[in-house]
């Protein structure tokens, strides 16, 4: 005879029945076993089903859970199939404790759902347990309420199958599904669910309906066989073919293609309504054949566009891909997108190319996204760090090895500086002295003609390259000349260090590069003066840097100026107890900046903001504060998102940057601000100052003041040189406690002239003499294989001005997710290292909302990626704990991370907790306890 789980029935079941009069008006509920599981013909829309990603997209009902695999052995004597993984949910102290996962996006009303589990229990010493599915529904206007859907008898040492059916009639706000059932003490084993949508009971449901998570396209008629149906046109017309042209257009796959023509406006192109098969927090990725046609237009950009109108019928347009498209053959375009909130119509859509272009469409696939396979370590077994790839460097050989580049000359005189340039001696250490010859690079006739080297078969994938050289103009140019090492990868321009020289001194040149492509031909050659110009190379070097060697170095630096001495002080103890006390220090939080990039899109993901508030304590966004976003046309105002964003940062005790209240590059200024006559644009200037910042003053702790002064000069240009400096007095009287920030890009690697340290350094001191209130120096970081010694060198520079330094957009970017995480280690050490450095923020951490490619932390359905993991492993690298026991004097003493601390003392008769927060400072703190 079955045996009922009674604590399960007794809690639950008056619930059930009082409710199941409500609950058979609100939904038909269909109980009892399958005589086939097979049967669904929908895809699982459950997420994670196997727990492949381990509890990702699962809740725990205050209980705790883990997963096993298969390479860990049995579980409660239950044996695995090779590659299995399952779940264990323990520590549960009542019955209905479980795992749960919300599926509301992804179901309808008037379709029925099969569900089938394997599942087992664990710590059942006799019998069985039953183990239940119940869908949990919540109404705003009335009391929650639970539906059966099926049960299974489990013994210990078995897995059983869990089946059920159920269909809704209306439709609740919320949707929980859920396995429960075992007594208290009972651990409750998963191995796999699914929730399949096996018919339709009626022909006019809209919504979701069957929504999947499967590889199934999710483009109606994606090749046109029925016609255009489930097409339109967006602004335009559309028209099918089988072809085109004369017969030379046809489709590359299939019978047919379409086209979108009569367009008028870039935004005009060809549609389709995905409103209700897709759904939040789920990748997908969009894969079209396209080309162009018309209007004398041989390539244009065409774009794949998400429109997306919320409930509140707030619209948003998501950017998904871009090609260069042709008119003589199809192109594939490929992207990724993913929605983090809950629309209530979502459209996809193609556009593009000039007004009178027409784009084709021959194909289009929509699906979930499959997952990236894992990185694996570069394979650095057999590099020699340090040494030079460069042949016959130091030229004792004469121009053996180097050839000139185009119809330049190449001698080798004496004469150049005998020492390694400085950011590469900090790389190399101790180093034999160069021996003072140089290229002489004479008769250029163009910039990039120089001496060269091919080094293709010397370089490997996934290294990072320190560049170093002494370079040297000879006389005769016109002012500042940039020099250049550069690379061609298969013709690729790839940069390796950038300086301007204006003398006739001998000037060091440092950067890096990284190769992630196998390449068929690489060429390193030096270049940029204008031509007529001389050109001296001394020193080049390319090296393998080995990024991890400096990090010993780099923690007893940040140890010296991120730590502070503590002596915990004890009284009302006898000196007898002392040895019998002990203490336990744990910091709970270190107070050094480290925030990100967010958006008002972010938000509505549970699981960023809760990534988010767990790992930083400051935040800036991304472009709501912008005045393009707050103005897009005059008068018409948009606060609402940074008010959204401000609000949950408040919620959560998060500090926040204002980013920016200016941008003086051109390409981002508004129209219709540039169509404003001078007199009108020092008003609109003006007013942009006071609208911002008298809506939140006190709100920003800092504010970058005219973003990247260093690459733009749009207001500058229009209303004079005064117009700068006035921005930050104005501020400044609006808003005295926020302190205001310049910020520009490139400013740290080496790579580009106009913003080299010295630059930025002279653009500051001028902007303080015309009395602008400065407060601090925002570097932005965006960087590609960061080099310690180039970044610090950088940073020493800017040191000199005694203001604090931000790094307020930083990420780094690699398809590798270990080199990615070296790159950010190298960034975030030197960073924690240098004392002129007072806060870091990242430029975003989930995929699809960053600003590049590669560079993101967390993957789109929020697993965490190695970089993500060496983020948190420094995290937690940078706070302090320490145990022990009282001296002898009555004290302990330790050394921590600035930043807040909980003690736990335990004496013979008592345990006393205490709280502290460890500020900078010179000398010990000193703490009293008494006991």
């Amino acid at each position: 005879m079955k045996r009922f789980s009674a604590c399960c029935f007794t809690s639950r079941i008056s619930k059930f029945h009082s409710q199941r009069k409500h609950n058979q008006s609100q939904s038909q509920i269909m109980a009892g076993n399958m005589s086939d599981s097979s049967g669904s013909k929908g895809a699982n829309i459950l997420l994670n089903h196997d727990f492949s990603r381990g509890l990702n997209s699962w809740h725990l009902n205050s209980c705790t859970g883990y997963v096993i695999s298969a390479e860990s052995g049995a579980q409660g004597g239950i044996s695995m199939e090779l590659g299995a993984n399952y779940v264990v949910i323990t520590d549960r102290k009542e019955c209905w404790q479980g795992l749960e996962q919300d599926i509301t996006d992804r179901i309808s009303t008037g379709y029925t759902y099969t569900v089938l589990a394997c599942v087992g229990v664990s710590s059942v010493s006799q019998g069985s347990s039953d183990v239940l599915a119940t869908l949990k529904l919540e109404y705003h206007d009335s009391a929650t309420s639970y539906l059966f859907i099926g049960r299974t008898s489990v013994n210990k040492d078995s897995w059983e199958k869990l089946e059920g059916k159920f269909s809704l009639s209306t439709m609740p706000d919320r949707v929980v599904f859920y396995l429960e059932g075992p007594a208290p003490g009972v651990d409750l084993l998963i191995r796999s669910v699914e929730i399949n949508c096996s018919t339709s009971n009626n022909n006019k449901t809209t919504g979701p309906a069957c929504v999947s998570a499967g590889d199934e396209n999710i483009i109606i008629n994606p090749q046109f066989d029925d016609g255009l149906n489930n097409w339109s046109g967006r602004g335009c017309k559309i028209v099918l073919h089988d072809s085109m042209n004369d017969g030379k257009i046809v489709p590359k796959s299939g019978k047919f293609f379409a086209s979108a023509t009569e367009r008028t406006q870039n935004w005009n192109g060809i549609q389709q309504d995905i409103t209700g098969r897709v759904q939040r927090k789920l990748a997908y990725e969009v894969t079209a054949l396209v080309r162009i046609f018309g209007n004398n237009v041989s390539t244009a950009d065409v774009r794949a566009t998400l429109w997306v109108q919320a409930p509140d019928l707030k619209e948003q347009y998501i950017g998904i891909a871009n090609l260069q498209a042709t008119d003589k053959d199809w192109v594939t375009l490929q992207g990724k997108f993913l929605l983090n909130g809950s629309p209530s119509k979502v459209v996809l859509y193609l556009e593009g190319p000039p007004p009178g272009t027409d784009i084709l469409l021959n194909n289009l696939v929509l699906k979930h996204a499959a997952k990236t396979p894992p990185s694996t370590p570069p394979d650095v077994k057999n590099v020699t760090f340090g040494v030079n790839i460069i042949q016959n460097s130091n030229l004792a050989d004469g121009t053996n090895g180097w050839f000139p580049l185009g119809n330049c000359t190449l001698s080798v005189k004496s004469g150049s500086p005998h020492i390694i340039p400085p950011m590469a001696r900090d790389s190399l250490g101790p180093h034999e002295l160069l021996n003072g010859r140089y290229i002489l690079v004479t008769n250029r006739t163009q910039t990039w003609m120089g001496p060269a080297q091919i080094i293709t078969d010397k370089v490997k994938l996934f290294l990072t390259y320190q560049v170093s050289a002494w370079v040297r103009i000879g006389s005769g140019s016109s002012g500042p000349q940039n020099v250049n090492v550069a690379l061609g990868v298969d013709n690729q321009w790839v940069n390796g260090g950038q300086t301007e020289v204006s003398d006739d001194t001998w000037h060091e040149i440092g950067g890096s590069f990284r190769i992630e492509k196998q390449p068929s031909k690489v060429m390193v050659y030096v270049q940029g003066p204008a031509s007529g110009v001389d050109l001296m190379v001394a020193g080049l070097q390319i090296f393998p840097v080995d990024r991890h060697a400096r990090f010993r170095y780099l923690k007893i630096q940040t140890d010296k100026i991120r730590k502070r001495e503590v002596v915990l002080k004890f009284s009302g103890l006898d000196s007898g107890s002392y040895a019998n006390t002990s203490v336990q220090v744990r910091q709970t939080q270190n107070d050094f900046p480290i925030g990100t990039c967010i958006s008002r899109s972010n938000i509505d993901n549970e699981d960023f903001v809760d990534f988010m508030v767990k790992h930083f304590n400051w935040a800036v966004f991304g472009n709501e504060l912008k005045w393009y976003w707050t103005e897009p046309q005059q008068g018409n105002f948009n606060y609402k998102d940074a008010d959204d964003l401000i609000s949950l940062c408040q919620k959560h005790n998060i500090q926040t940057r204002g980013h920016c209240i200016f941008w003086d590059v051109d390409g981002v200024v508004q129209q219709w601000i540039k169509s404003l006559n001078n007199n009108d644009l020092m008003t609109a200037v003006q007013n942009r100052l006071n609208g911002l910042l008298t809506r939140y003053k006190g709100k920003f702790s800092h504010y970058d003041v005219n973003n990247e002064m260093l690459h733009g000069s749009f207001f500058q240009d229009r209303l004079g040189k005064d117009i700068r400096a006035n921005m930050f007095k104005t501020a400044n009287q609006l808003d005295p406690s926020a302190t205001l920030f310049v910020n520009d890009y490139h400013v740290e690697d080496g790579c580009d002239t106009r913003s080299c340290p010295d630059k930025y350094i002279h653009h500051i001191l001028d902007l303080q003499e015309q009395g602008a209130p400065v407060g601090g120096i925002g570097i932005q970081g965006h960087i590609d294989s960061p080099i310690g010694p180039i970044v610090s060198s950088s940073l020493d520079k800017l040191g000199i001005l005694g203001l604090p330094i931000w790094f307020t957009e930083l990420d780094v970017s690699s398809i590798n997710e270990y080199v990615r995480a070296d790159d950010l280690e190298v960034m975030l050490r030197e960073a924690m290292a240098h004392p002129a450095v007072e806060g870091i923020m990242l430029w975003g951490f989930w995929e699809l909302f960053m600003s590049r490619d590669n560079a993101h932390l967390v993957n789109a359905e929020g697993d965490i990626n190695e970089a993500g993991k060496r983020f948190l492993a420094l995290k937690q690298e940078w706070l302090s704990h320490s145990r022990g026991h009282v001296d002898e004097q009555g004290q302990y003493n330790l050394r921590g991370f600035h930043g807040t601390y909980n003690v736990q003392v335990v004496t013979p008769s008592k345990k006393i907790s205490k709280t502290f927060v460890l500020d900078k400072g010179d000398t010990p703190l000193v703490v009293s306890i008494d006991l």
